[in-house]
């Protein structure tokens, strides 16, 4: 079964040419090899590009281990040149290779080379790394497989997509498994053996358990409000053991920089601005979620907003939780103000719009506490609310858009 993932492909062609190192990131076993070596390969050969000026690294491979030292890479990179015409460098697993950042930054004095790579957690996409090369590559994060991806691979009952989509996820890997079991099997031994041992080892992390601890409480909270004060209180009151703040926002920090967990920020929507220290964070995969909890907490409302999330990243957009504020009269007649939320304000270099999840609308009182926050703004974005129902898309009598979640999710130009 190939999946063709054709949004990464395009957005690797669109950067040819353009002087940069072309950065390819995301979780381990999401497929980036994948992409660089069999897909985008493929591609440019269709294309017509000559296999001879492609100039490809698997670093990973034992016959490659000596071009793990960065002295012998450089050397085969200019060797493997034939002529003054443009070649292509595809290398994978660039963090085996020891001083790798000299490399790639020599290898930037070439005009005739495009330099594509990937790498993985250990090292590769620590912050430090990132900065190193700030100004001078390009970063194309790949995310686990967007619903249409997983419907393309996707060989069990289509009655029970949806179900399998939310419960286990987007990992190729894990959608190709044959069983529920094979499925949860392989999540719980990526979580155990793979990501936190990364981020254990990389970040020289003394108290796994903890870290194990913090994780458990941001999955069981996801799409809630908090802070490391929240999250220190819940570590004193519940888990009855101590975990300070600056510690908390350091593995925070690190879970961040292994993609397993990201961010939303509050934005005041009147006030155009970031508003305190309060977020929602979010997983990149929902399996790897839901196995971390044990699968106990699998509800469709409280894996909604995560997939909903992660669609609009992988559409390209940036996503804040928008915030509005409503006058009313409290019990004793006094004026006063409080926060409404808006679930997403997703935001692209030519489009912006409001999104709100909820299971359904069949419940009035339900149907109003969505669309308040809306009836407040007065721009002319597009509002949006995403239902688990399925409905039949279409605006209600105050201009507000309703569509079900998975025509939502299968439609890329319904936001358009």
């Amino acid at each position: 079964m190939e999946i063709k993932r054709e949004q990464y492909i395009r957005r690797l062609v669109e950067q040819r040419r353009n002087g940069f190192i072309k950065v390819i990131t995301g979780l381990r076993r999401v497929g980036k090899s994948y992409i660089l070596n069999k897909l985008f390969y493929r591609h440019l050969i269709n294309e017509g590009f000559s296999n001879d000026h492609i100039i490809q690294v698997e670093l990973d491979r034992m016959e490659n281990k000596s071009l793990r030292n960065p002295d012998k890479l450089y050397e085969h990179i200019l060797s493997e040149m034939i002529d003054q015409d443009e070649h292509i460098v595809l290398l994978d697993e660039i963090q085996l290779v020891s001083e790798f950042p000299q490399v790639l930054n020599s290898l930037l004095h070439y005009d005739n080379l495009d330099i594509y790579v990937t790498g993985s957690n250990s090292r590769f996409l620590s912050s430090d790394i990132v900065t190193e090369f700030r100004g001078r590559s390009r970063e194309i994060h790949v995310l686990p497989l967007a619903w249409t991806e997983f419907l393309e691979a996707y060989q069990g009952d289509k009655g029970k997509a949806w179900e399998e989509y939310y419960t286990y996820g987007g990992l190729p890997q894990v959608v190709l498994a044959s069983s529920r079991n094979e499925k949860a099997d392989i999540l719980d031994e990526l979580y155990r053996l793979v990501y936190i041992k990364d981020i254990v080892e990389r970040s020289k992390i003394k108290d796994q358990e903890n870290l194990s601890e913090l994780v458990s409480v941001l999955a069981s909270q996801t799409g809630s409000l908090t802070n490391t004060a929240k999250l220190a209180n819940t570590f004193s009151s519940i888990k009855k053991t101590k975990m300070s703040e600056g510690t908390i926002s350091r593995y925070i920090s690190h879970l961040e920089d292994s993609f397993l967990i990201s961010k939303a920020e509050r934005y005041d929507i009147k006030g155009k601005k970031y508003i305190g220290a309060l977020r929602k964070y979010y997983f990149e995969d929902t399996g790897l979620r839901n196995v971390i909890l044990g699968f106990t907490q699998t509800e469709v409302n409280h894996l909604m907003e995560s997939i909903v999330f992660n669609e609009l990243r992988y559409r390209g957009f940036s996503i804040r939780v928008g915030v509005i504020e409503q006058n009313y009269t409290n019990e004793k007649g006094s004026r006063a103000k409080k926060q409404l939320e808006i679930d997403f304000y997703a935001k692209s270099h030519d489009k912006s719009f409001y999104i709100q999840c909820t299971l359904s609308l069949k419940d009035t009182e339900k149907r109003l506490q969505e669309e308040r926050p809306f009836m407040l703004i007065r721009d002319s974005y597009r509002k949006i609310i995403i239902v688990e129902d399925d409905v039949i898309p279409h605006y209600d009598e105050n201009g507000i858009f309703i569509i079900g979640i998975r025509d939502f999710l299968a439609d890329k130009d319904i936001l358009n």
